[in-house]
């Protein structure tokens, strides 16, 4: 079987103000990708021809037009990967629509250009006609169902876990860089060092420990790692979900409480209570149809979220993030008397000694 790597386009590091303290700063770089516990992502497939892009054929400098719409079997291999993440009861959920205006992970299939997807809300940052993710391989062949699999962990907000600083590797680099410029890859030594050589943060990983045999670990042919010395063989993880994987999710996004959450009542602040990486969710039944402002208060990096409930499902409405700011977070919107919204926070540090709140007026 061909080795394949994922192929991440490089991301833009956030701007935070300087002189943030280690501990907040920390906070808020691992935190920043996660989407709020109980959010429905919406997921949806380019179809066709006439979504697509040129790509640059390898060795010839002539590009081509490639569609990025994908056949049922490929749809239904991500299908069953999306309902193996579900069946872990996560808080966070899977919804396939049609309309990809409702889409926050747009999906195509475009053969040549690998296999990548955004990194948990960075998807927010995409035009809504261009791909969140993309698989660039036939999935139905053997063993490359993980491909889905590892790029549904990322757009949850997963990192590659080869780049973890806590792997210990020791890489060939040459051989690296020689070994991916070649087919089926062609990676600029850019796209290489991003994808591969680059160590991650610790405040970016998702542990404290390497798991070799993550669905988010890459396999590797013998010759390219120096150590630890049982590696200089290879690395051939499973492409199933590990155990840490599974801890991971379920640590991030914990299945929700099977009790409703208290309504915030205008004009009334709530105590958050809140320790880093925590989440507190909220309902609002409108008295009345007018614009409102939901707010927090407090020394606090937080992200709030309003979703409107249709049909039983909450639907994002609109989202304010304070982190690494001296500002509050503050929605403002038009709520409408007989319909149900959710607001959740979810807090990424506090430094202040007083109390953070919310409120709605």
């Amino acid at each position: 079987m061909t080795v394949r790597h994922c192929s991440l386009p490089r991301q833009p590091a956030p701007a935070y103000p300087p002189g943030l303290a280690a501990e907040r700063l920390g906070a808020l770089t691992g935190g920043r990708r996660l989407w709020v516990n109980g959010t429905v992502l919406h997921y949806c497939f380019f179809d066709g021809a006439e979504n697509g892009s040129r790509i640059t054929v390898p060795g010839t400098g002539q590009t081509r037009w490639v569609p990025w719409g994908g056949a049922k079997e490929q749809q239904d291999v991500v299908r069953e990967c999306f309902e193996e993440w579900r069946g872990l009861g996560l808080g966070v959920t899977f919804a396939e629509v049609r309309d990809r205006t409702e889409a926050e992970l747009r999906i195509g299939f475009q053969c040549g250009d690998g296999s990548w997807s955004a990194v948990g809300r960075d998807a927010l940052r995409t035009g809504v006609h261009e791909r969140t993710m993309n698989l660039g391989w036939d999935l139905t062949a053997p063993g490359e169902r993980a491909a889905a699999l590892h790029q549904i962990g990322h757009a949850l907000g997963m990192l590659h876990e080869h780049q973890s600083p806590y792997a210990g590797i020791h890489w060939d680099d040459e051989a690296v860089y020689a070994e991916l410029a070649g087919p089926p890859h062609h990676f600029s030594r850019d796209r290489t060092y991003d994808n591969i050589l680059r160590k991650l943060g610790p405040d970016e990983v998702d542990g404290s420990v390497w798991d070799p045999q993550s669905i988010m670990q890459s396999a590797f042919p013998p010759g390219l790692i120096l150590e630890p010395e049982q590696y200089r063989g290879g690395v051939h993880p499973p492409g199933t979900l590990s155990p840490a994987d599974k801890e991971f999710v379920l640590r991030r996004y914990p299945p929700a409480s099977p009790e409703p959450p208290p309504v915030l009542v205008p004009f009334h602040s709530v105590p958050l209570g809140l320790g880093p990486g925590e989440q507190a969710d909220f309902r609002i039944d409108p008295p009345e149809t007018r614009d409102y402002t939901v707010g927090t208060f407090g020394d606090a990096d937080r992200v709030v979220v309003l979703f409107e409930e249709r049909d039983g499902e909450p639907r994002f409405l609109a989202g304010d993030d304070d982190g690494g700011t001296v500002r509050d977070a503050a929605i403002v919107a038009r709520l409408v008397k007989g319909r149900r919204y959710h607001v959740r926070i979810r807090l990424y540090s506090a430094w202040g000694p007083g109390e953070t709140a919310v409120m709605c007026w």
